[in-house]
């Protein structure tokens, strides 16, 4: 016999373990540690799912637990820092079924500060609204509306350079 405990986990997985790998995959850039962190994610949820008191917080929350298992995962093991190159950096954020102009925004975003690219990718990437991303990364809804706002202005910026620079080396 299914508990209510089992279902409404059940139901967690089914509607939010897309959304959830999307955005670890994102972080991690590595498919992997992407299912690492999701899994983590539904065990932590599993254990404490108790504590949801509400299924519309579902979303936040399980975002809330994925950022601090991604925290998690650089606190555990301190690994030496490698310079690496862009062009390796750009071939390994690709997708093959990524245009031209789709990598260099990826590439645009990947240079956004951390304080702009997580909630741009947040909003983006998990498809959370400014409320649940105030919640995910515990800050003022205004401080969200701002950080995205200037996310934005960046990385229109950032693709700008970008054109007017393949347009010169073209040329």
């Amino acid at each position: 016999m299914i508990s209510i405990k089992d279902k409404q986990f059940e139901s967690l997985v089914k509607s939010f373990y897309q959304q959830l790998f999307r955005y670890a995959y994102w972080l991690s850039k590595s498919r992997s540690i992407a299912e690492d962190l999701v899994q983590e994610t539904f065990t932590r949820a599993w254990k404490n799912i108790h504590q949801l008191k509400d299924f519309n917080s579902a979303k936040p929350w399980l975002f809330t637990i994925l950022s601090r298992e991604n925290a998690r995962r650089f606190e555990r093991k301190q690994l030496p820092l490698v310079e690496l190159n862009e062009e390796w950096q750009l071939e390994q954020i690709a997708d093959g079924r990524d245009d031209l102009q789709s990598m260099f925004l990826r590439r645009a975003i990947y240079k956004l500060p951390d304080q702009y690219r997580q909630p741009l990718s947040l909003q983006i990437i998990g498809g959370l609204s400014t409320n649940e991303i105030a919640d995910v990364m515990e800050v003022n809804l205004n401080t969200v509306s701002t950080r995205l706002f200037r996310a934005r202005a960046e990385l229109k910026k950032l693709m700008v350079d970008n054109s007017q620079e393949r347009g010169s080396n073209n040329g």
